[in-house]
């Protein structure tokens, strides 16, 4: 491909955030709520919340993680098809529907809330980086306030614990359901795309 799908979802991402960072109008109607898709129908919120952002930060701290992540996954899709633009739209195919995968329960969940909104990439990019902790689940993954990267299958349980934990305490405004959700798809697919990938999972950690 002249360009990564990688790159490419970064690039829309990035542009759609930008944009729903100037239009309030446009922000409203590309969020996710729950109550609003339910009463409405509008189905079309679960993809485009995945594009927008609260903030700069928001957006850079995501968009940061998939460029780091993302071409360890796009790469494998590439070598399982054999065919290098194939397989960068089988990566972007499986970026697209993590989007909506990670915020399924999170639906179910605030179907009566009209209040209850999220945007972000946050899901979807759990999914990547999951997916890349399943190809290469003795990479160093960083921590904030750790100096040392910690192996990725250990920052997997950990980050699974924590989503899981918080997401049922429910006490701030940090979407720990589509986390949790979107790493546990991130890790389905991924085994169901190759199965023999969890003996080869395995026989890393044990080597």
């Amino acid at each position: 491909m002249i360009i990564s799908a990688n790159l490419l979802i970064i690039g829309i991402t990035v542009l759609v955030s930008i944009l729903a960072f100037q239009s309030d109008s446009l922000f409203s109607k590309l969020k996710f709520n729950a109550y609003y898709i339910k009463k409405y129908k509008d189905w079309t919120r679960l993809f485009t919340s995945g594009f927008v952002h609260a903030d700069f930060m928001h957006l850079f701290f995501n968009m940061f993680v998939l460029y780091m992540f993302g071409p360890f996954v796009e790469d494998f899709f590439i070598k399982l098809v054999q065919h290098e633009l194939l397989g960068g739209l089988v990566y972007l195919l499986f970026y697209v529907i993590a989007v909506p995968m990670s915020s399924l329960y999170s639906l179910e969940k605030h179907k009566n809330d009209e209040w209850y909104n999220a945007v972000g990439a946050s899901g979807a990019v759990s999914a990547v980086l999951f997916s890349s902790i399943v190809l290469y689940p003795m990479q160093k993954i960083g921590i904030l306030f750790i100096p040392v990267g910690i192996p990725g299958f250990v920052f997997g349980i950990l980050y699974l614990a924590y989503s899981w934990y918080m997401g049922k305490r429910g006490q701030d405004n940090i979407g720990h359901d589509a986390h949790f959700f979107g790493a546990i798809f991130g890790i389905v697919a991924t085994l169901l795309c190759d199965f023999s990938l969890l003996n080869s999972f395995i026989q890393q950690i044990i080597n």
